[in-house]
């Protein structure tokens, strides 16, 4: 399988340059396919989707030059005929699916027929993922929320913590969950992010000691390569592997 996980999208050119090897050829010869389901559980979701369709944001995705882009909906492949959508999915060369709720995004990316599906298609194809778009491909992971939403797929474990920021101390509901179950590793994406004060290294320790994997926690300069059996952490950051003693 190949697999580009990102925190913050193609930010920087070590990560592009994972992104052409991964793909064979260059993003203006590919065709891609870009998933904004994560984003919609948000009370700006749909424009924020848009944003990202056009480019105007940070984290940059579908402003790449693909040879092609199209949009898939997860959550409207149930209504349709798999026939219908096959083909396309098929003839992409990348996935490109965008951050958000990763507990939707797996929810989603099971109910739609796309989890089972993803191993035989990314034995030529490249999934990209951005911030929960990269989280929801792992077997288990965890995620913390301020106000868990509904709707958010069946939960392994609930528990409330307590991260420390410099505004305090906040409560989080922290959820872990199944993934499509790609990779055997978790990610904690925003490390040390201002604008993601409970992905400081403090807190991310302590949000990895309670997921049973090795957890990558990644900055936005950083992304995890998956070529087949070969894992490699590409980055112009910084980051750190917790559990590494659970790695088999």
């Amino acid at each position: 399988m190949k697999l580009l996980l990102t925190s913050s999208g193609i930010s920087n050119s070590s990560i592009n340059a994972a992104l052409v090897e991964l793909l064979g050829k260059p993003v203006a010869e590919s065709n891609a396919l870009f998933i904004p389901t994560a984003i919609y559980p948000f009370a700006q979701g749909p424009y924020y989707a848009m944003r990202a369709v056009a480019g105007d944001m940070s984290s940059k995705l579908c402003q790449l030059g693909w040879r092609t882009l199209g949009l898939l909906e997860l959550t409207a492949l149930p209504s349709i005929g798999k026939d219908v959508w096959l083909q396309a999915v098929q003839e992409a060369d990348a996935l490109l699916a965008w951050g958000g709720d990763p507990v939707y995004l797996s929810y989603w990316l099971q109910h739609s027929g796309l989890t089972e599906l993803l191993p035989s298609l990314l034995e030529k194809m490249v999934y990209v993922g951005v911030s929960a778009g990269s989280m929801a491909v792992s077997d288990i992971f965890g995620e913390a929320y301020t106000n868990p939403r509904n709707g958010s797929g069946e939960a392994l474990k609930t528990e409330i913590i307590k991260f420390d920021t410099p505004q305090g101390n906040i409560e989080s509901t922290f959820i872990m969950a199944h993934g499509a179950g790609l990779v055997d590793f978790a990610i904690i994406p925003h490390l040390d992010n201002k604008n993601h004060p409970d992905a400081s290294a403090p807190n991310a320790e302590k949000w990895a000691a309670m997921i049973p994997v090795p957890v990558y926690a990644i900055d936005d300069q950083t992304a995890i390569k998956v070529n087949g059996d070969v894992v490699e952490v590409v980055s112009e950051g910084h980051w750190k592997l917790f559990n590494d003693t659970k790695i088999k």
